[in-house]
């Protein structure tokens, strides 16, 4: 396995265990963090304050589909669920872009899709 597909892989993990350390630890300092139709952020304290966004409750169940790279960037397929402050869970399905500097991510561009009920994986 590759540096940078470890990198993606820890900063995953962080996320399912919503250890803010773990995730920080694989990004720089200049980060850029797009979700595209929602948000677009730079900077690692920004980043710390949007990890956990408004309206979640605990860290998100994230499932690999299938990741690939090609020089400094990794894409990767996910899907997953998340509970909202509601009570209802959110499935979604991610397609995520990581742009890496040395080893950690430097930008981060997501595009996540909210599932419905009958949709598939």
């Amino acid at each position: 396995m590759s540096t940078n597909i470890q990198t993606v892989e820890t900063y995953l993990d962080g996320f399912r265990k919503n250890d803010h350390a773990q995730i920080l630890s694989c990004l720089t300092d200049d980060i850029e963090w797009t979700v595209f139709g929602a948000f677009r952020l730079k900077g690692k304290e920004a980043y710390a304050a949007a990890i956990e966004g408004p309206g979640f409750v605990g860290p998100p169940q994230l499932e690999v589909v299938r990741m690939v790279e090609q020089g400094d960037v990794v894409m990767a397929e996910l899907t997953g669920s998340v509970r909202r402050d509601t009570g209802e869970v959110m499935r979604m399905s991610m397609a995520e872009v990581f742009v890496m500097r040395d080893g950690k991510i430097s930008e981060r561009r997501a595009w996540v899709i909210e599932l419905k009920e009958n949709d598939f994986r």
